[in-house]
């Protein structure tokens, strides 16, 4: 369902898709595309006012994808290319030699990228690999951590592709996150592994579950928000 609202003499035009959820949410996934998710059987006009509420955001939010650019996904593989890693920018330098399968490594702060040919979709792959090894380690590491102080356990824990979400946890205690996270600052990749974790205890967000994120994050709203103004720039 498409509908639309008017933001400081701007029209907002926005998708809608009812699921069965208890909360709204608003999520943009390219320049032009607004989705809100919204529970089953909520009005047309509340879903408006929702969005409308959050104009100064979804305008701060296009603006932010405007400069950014085109698609992430688009851009092209030079050497002296920034890349996030742990919050911070280092520079890629390509190698050509002999080999045929792409390969990556970090090293004196920098990404080396060995290739035969400079074939951009193997070379967006290589690196995504070598991200998803990582993630896969330091996301297992800071777990491992916060199991001690609360005291939940997950019955598993794996990184995937999650193009709407940084985490999330099923109904059987399985926590899985979005290797893009390990782009941020080591502060919001605890967050993330914290807000699943504490999934395991409440199934929702719901004030109990906001109330043991703040216990063992006293500063999360701060991380949320960074997340939120940041997002959008973690992405090959």
């Amino acid at each position: 369902m498409k509908l639309s609202v008017i933001y400081q003499d701007r029209k907002i035009n926005f998708d809608v898709e009812y699921r069965d959820r208890r909360t709204m949410a608003i999520q943009i996934t390219a320049p032009d595309k607004i989705l809100v998710c919204s529970p089953m059987g909520v009005p047309e006009d509340i879903i408006r006012e929702r969005v409308k509420s959050k104009g100064k955001w979804i305008l701060k939010k296009l603006i932010q994808l405007r400069d950014i650019g085109p698609g992430t996904r688009d851009r092209i593989f030079t050497s002296g290319r920034l890349f996030l890693f742990l919050g911070k920018n280092y520079p890629l330098q390509i190698l050509k030699n002999g080999r045929k399968r792409p390969r990556v490594f970090f090293n004196d702060d920098k990404f080396y990228l060995e290739l035969y040919e400079l074939d951009h979709i193997k070379m967006r792959k290589a690196m995504e690999k070598w991200y998803r090894k990582k993630a896969d380690r330091i996301i297992d590491d800071r777990v491992g951590i916060y199991i001690e102080k609360m005291g939940k356990r997950p019955q598993d824990v794996k990184v995937k592709e999650q193009k709407r979400r940084w985490g999330s946890c099923t109904a059987k205690g399985k926590l899985y996150f979005n290797w893009r996270i390990i782009m941020a600052p080591p502060a919001i990749i605890d967050y993330v592994v914290v807000h699943e974790m504490c999934h395991l205890a409440y199934l929702n967000h719901s004030k109990n579950f906001w109330q043991k994120v703040e216990l063992v994050l006293p500063d999360y709203k701060k991380r949320r928000k960074w997340l939120k103004d940041n997002g959008l720039k973690l992405d090959l």
